[in-house]
């Protein structure tokens, strides 16, 4: 298993692990407001990625290099601001994204050198 692969895996399962964390924490575990929140609809866009993830399309990688720095940001914020249950599953979602973003960069850089290497 190469960098590519390996870190291929490693967005998906952090991108899969944020569809279904915001979805129970949205609707279940800490909602904002007691029975859910429209807040579940940011999970959209992940799953709109997981696709293009899976099937190992450049672009996708890049473009969630920039987006998943907003699930940071909002792990980030909530964990600091918030009270209860929903510190911890902040934390998890700062900590997901955070590693998220690290194996995309690590993808990214190995496709783009792996193209160079064959260009030459």
């Amino acid at each position: 298993m190469n960098v590519s692969s390996s870190s291929r895996t490693i967005v998906v399962l952090c991108v899969g692990a944020l569809v279904v964390l915001g979805i129970g924490w949205e609707l279940w575990l800490a909602p904002v407001r007691p029975g859910g929140s429209l807040l579940v609809l940011k999970v959209v866009p992940l799953a709109l990625a997981l696709p293009g993830l899976i099937a190992g399309r450049l672009r996708t990688y890049q473009w969630w290099s920039m987006l998943v720095l907003l699930y940071l940001a909002e792990g980030l914020v909530r964990a600091t601001s918030d009270r209860g249950p929903s510190v911890p599953l902040a934390m998890v979602e700062a900590a997901l994204s955070a590693v998220a973003f690290v194996a995309i960069l690590a993808h990214v850089r190995a496709a783009q050198r792996a193209a160079a290497g064959a260009g030459s």
